[in-house]
């Protein structure tokens, strides 16, 4: 299947867990590094989805602005009245060094011409801005589950096995870092959380909920289910 059409059955479920347990934790980690970066300044989210995460930077930012490649994903952000458009991670339709800070979660491992993702990414990012790339980690007890476990269903008759996904080591992510710029730090999300399932138990939830929070950007980072990598443009 391809990536648009993936996406476009998955908009139909993909807010189905959102907001709350494990899901809710995910993208309070992800906004914890988005929102101080995106405040009063210009913000891109590349692969924006339904707007979840661009809602909530819109709040904060001089400007936000999101592009996915799933229509059925960009209607959903509509409806929430944000400012997207439909193209590629690979073609952003913008001029060069319009953004303060450019981010891309849960996106980029499907993607398989990273580099020039990245590449992209950088050429939007003004000088001194800030890339926030997410990455997903062959380091991780997150990649072992989905090694080891079922894929799991993001529609009643598709599963996550029917679109391309790479995993990409820290030492990877280095090699990937475009020209003209370079790697600030490693923050991770679902470190230390061992599967999804934990947040059906709420008091065991918040405890691994508050220990995501505490080693977000400590050398343990570097084992995170979701690696990102924050690179600044020079």
């Amino acid at each position: 299947m391809d990536t648009r059409s993936y996406y476009d059955e998955f908009s139909r479920w993909y807010e189905r867990d959102r907001g709350r347990g494990y899901h809710q934790m995910i993208d309070d980690l992800e906004l914890r590094l988005a929102l101080p970066r995106a405040e009063r300044r210009r913000a891109l989210e590349v692969g924006c989805g339904t707007g979840l995460i661009l809602e909530r930077v819109a709040k904060v930012a001089e400007l936000a602005q999101g592009i996915d490649l799933s229509p059925g994903m960009l209607e959903k952000a509509r409806e929430r009245g944000l400012d997207v458009r439909e193209a590629s991670a690979t073609e952003l339709p913008f001029d060069d060094a319009r953004f303060d800070l450019v981010y891309s979660f849960k996106v980029l491992a499907h993607v398989p011409d990273i580099a020039k993702a990245l590449s992209e990414m950088a050429r939007v990012a003004k000088p001194g801005g800030t890339l926030l790339a997410e990455f997903y980690n062959p380091w991780s007890m997150r990649y072992l589950a989905k090694r080891l476990g079922p894929a799991g269903q993001i529609s009643d008759k598709t599963t996550e096995a029917a679109v391309y996904t790479r995993y990409d080591s820290p030492d990877a992510i280095r090699a990937l870092v475009p020209v003209g710029c370079e790697l600030v730090a490693f923050h991770g999300v679902r470190t230390v959380t061992p599967a999804a399932a934990v947040f059906k138990v709420p008091a065991v939830g918040e405890l691994f909920r508050r220990a995501e929070f505490l080693v977000q950007s400590t050398p343990l980072a570097q084992l995170a289910g979701f690696l990102v990598a924050e690179i600044r443009k020079r």
